[in-house]
């Protein structure tokens, strides 16, 4: 398994309920800043497997991406977390790990 995928699993694993982050933070957090695709590929091959809350990653505009019945799924499944959609939108500032954590350094 490649380390940028170890790093991918790793970062979604550590997402706590109630939290997301996008495609393209995990991705520079993993070391690839241009990598967003490529979680998305991790995420739809290895969730299952490596037991991934993929629920918890949305797009940077702060909307599902998924279409269809898997979209509905998985914004009942961040509901169900605490997360509040606004216009179908989540409020990244509120709910993202990552913005979260830069905010706390300033």
């Amino acid at each position: 398994m490649e380390e940028f995928t170890k790093q991918v699993i790793k970062i979604v694993k550590d997402i706590p309920k109630g939290k997301v982050m996008t495609y393209g933070q995990v991705a520079f957090n993993a070391g690839n800043p241009f990598g967003a695709r490529q979680v998305s590929r991790i995420l739809h091959s290895m969730s299952q497997k490596e037991k991934l809350p993929w629920h918890r990653i949305i797009n940077a505009q702060g909307k599902i991406s998924l279409g269809g019945e898997l979209g509905i799924i998985q914004k009942s499944m961040l509901i169900d977390e605490g997360i509040i959609f606004k216009n179908n939108t989540v409020n990244l500032r509120e709910y993202s790990i990552y913005l979260e954590e830069e905010n706390n350094e300033n």
